[in-house]
Parts: structure tokens; sequence; C-alpha cells
């Protein structure tokens, strides 16, 4: 199981007091006064921040955290406080086990968000939503035609229309070939109606994929 990995920036008193906790958390906590440019930030999950920290940042470092591509915390004091550069809030003091609740839910919420974002051709498959999405478009999709989807995706080859049964459908009483047809042609009908496009799912004498 991966350790979850939090790099903080703080005060003096702010470090000091985490890490006083270290032995007490259950993630791996590195604690930090250095500047931003010097870190690899890449190895960690979450960037936690003491409000303190962030009012002394220069714009230019602001920014750089801003576009750091990982899960961030403000730690802070006012609840009034309002930034766009972070995920989550903790608001000081806090609970141990709240601050770990905090670090967990956000991880778990973060991967819960990449399985159920898949990138497909031009498009992005949203499981969540059960939308096929392109700009600002989308379609609404059924539960089989996601499975559809998802099962393409997983294939370099194409797939007979057996194969496509068996994986889907499981081979239920009630499906036969005709129904994998009709899916399929229900879902390019929507794609092309709504997008223009024609070449989303292929066909070809050895079956259909992407």
């Amino acid at each position: 199981m991966h350790t979850i990995k939090v790099l903080a920036f703080g005060s003096e008193n702010f470090n000091t007091s985490l890490e006083e906790l270290k032995d007490y958390l259950n993630f791996e906590l590195t604690i930090t006064n250095d500047n931003l440019e010097n870190i690899l930030i890449e190895k960690y999950d979450i960037l936690l921040v003491h409000e303190n920290y962030l009012s002394n940042l220069t714009q230019f470092k602001k920014d750089f955290l801003k576009k750091a591509n990982k899960l961030k915390i403000l730690a802070t004091h006012s609840s009034s406080y309002s930034n766009d550069i972070f995920s989550d809030k903790i608001f000081l003091p806090i609970y141990i086990k709240d601050l770990k609740q905090i670090i967990e839910n956000l991880i778990a919420k973060n991967n819960y968000n990449k399985n159920s974002s898949i990138k497909i051709k031009n498009y992005i498959l949203d499981k969540n939503e059960k939308r096929l999405i392109k700009n600002k478009n989308f379609i609404s999709l059924t539960e089989k035609e996601i499975q559809l989807l998802e099962l393409f995706l997983s294939n370099q080859n194409p797939l007979s229309k057996n194969q496509i049964l068996e994986d889907v459908w499981k081979y239920s009483s009630d499906a036969d070939t005709h129904t994998v047809e009709t899916h399929i042609y229900r879902l390019r009908k929507k794609v092309k109606s709504n997008f223009s496009d024609e070449k989303f799912i292929l066909n070809d004498k050895k079956g259909y994929g992407l």
C-alpha cells in the first residue's frame, strides 16, 4: 500500500508543532522552510501550507505553488480566508485524528476522481456523471455504454461480437449478438449527432474497437 507523503511549509512554530506530531501520524511528513524552487515536490502527494508562509511569498512563488500539480491544503486560523490555490483547508488548532482524516479523505477523493475520469481519443469519459465530454459538449451514457467504452479502451485489437457479449453481458439469457450491435449503433448515433464524429467506434471483419 502506498504511503501518503506530505510536505509541509510553515512558520517556525507551525513546523515545530508538526515535528512533535510525526510519531502519531499515519502518513510520511516532511517539514521544510526552504524555497519552493529548491524542492523536488513531484515525490510528494500533498503540500500542506501554513497561511503565514503563504502571506510571505512573492507573487511569482504563489504562481509557482498554484501551478504545482499536487493536492494542496491550507492551514489557517481564519474561516474567512479565501484562496483558489488549495484543494482543502484545515482550521487551526486541530486534533491529530482530524488532521489524519482530512489527509486520508483528500487522497481517497482524488484517487476516486482519477479512476472516474478517463481519456478516450479526444474525449473525457466521466464515469461519475456518466458522460462523454469534448470541450464544453457532452452526451449522457448508459452503464452498458460505459462498459463498452472501457472494454474497447483496454483492448488494442478489435473485439468480436461474441467477445463483447461475454465481457459486458456475461452471456445473460436476454442478450445475443444483436444486443451488442444495437448498443453500438445507438452509441455511434449519439456521438455522430453531438460531435459530428463518424469514426469514434470503428469496425472491420475482425470486430469493433476505438
